[in-house]
């Protein structure tokens, strides 16, 4: 592995809310699936969960909606079982995925770019993610990533896409070289909790002043203005 001061910059995207918006149907997969499963209805709030993995989604609602069952881990995946079943029907052709303005230009941008190299960290479990990500054809963007079936634990996800960015890329990034893009607190939380850099975006539930609360490196109101984020990845 190479490392220099020529060395690329890591940049480590969140999907819901940094990259696309899916119009609900994320959420509506996942209250689908857990009421399937335990035949009952449930409570759902958008900002409780925002920022966390599926894994920890269906355990939070399991704990809120008084389920109670003998095998908790094996329930969690016949769930994410069934969630990426009502994802896929529910996302159809692709038609109610929007990628959020500037998103396709910057992602063109820095992947010709011999200064950057791409990466995800999401809290969607991987055929979740690449699923939302391959009906607007942005997947191929995303070579490697760490994701919610890698670890329950969002702070725990970030060195597992840098190992596998450092393996792919064959380089090693260092810390100060490595962003973590998203729009939740919990994305700028765990760039701090593993000594990164973050970047916020306020495209998702998060206004720019709540996102700054966090104390982002940087914080955006949306990465339409290429230049302008390019320019901020590269200070």
């Amino acid at each position: 592995m190479r490392v220099n001061k020529k060395s690329r910059i890591l940049l480590l995207f969140d999907i819901d809310g940094t990259l696309i918006l899916t119009g609900g149907r994320g959420k509506a997969a996942m209250v689908a699936a857990v009421e399937e499963e335990f035949n009952c209805s449930i409570q759902f709030e958008f900002k409780d969960f925002a920022g966390s993995t599926d894994r920890r989604i269906v355990h939070t609602l399991m704990e809120k909606n008084g389920i109670v069952v003998d095998d908790p881990e094996a329930a969690v995946t016949r769930v994410l079982e069934r969630y990426l079943f009502h994802l896929q029907r529910l996302l159809g052709n692709g038609n109610g995925v929007e990628i959020l303005p500037g998103i396709r230009q910057l992602l063109e941008r820095v992947s010709n770019h011999d200064r950057f190299a791409l990466g995800l960290v999401t809290g969607n479990i991987e055929p979740g993610g690449r699923m939302k990500l391959e009906t607007p054809g942005l997947n191929g963007y995303f070579p490697v990533g760490a994701f919610g079936d890698d670890a329950i634990d969002r702070n725990l996800l970030p060195p597992i896409a840098i190992r596998r960015a450092e393996t792919h890329y064959r380089e090693t990034f260092l810390p100060e070289r490595v962003w973590i893009i998203g729009d939740t607190p919990r994305d700028i939380r765990c760039g701090k909790a593993n000594g990164l850099r973050s970047l916020a975006v306020a495209t998702g539930g998060w206004s720019l002043k709540e996102l700054n609360r966090y104390q982002p490196d940087v914080a955006l109101p949306d990465l339409e203005n290429t230049e302008r984020v390019i320019k901020q990845l590269q200070s």
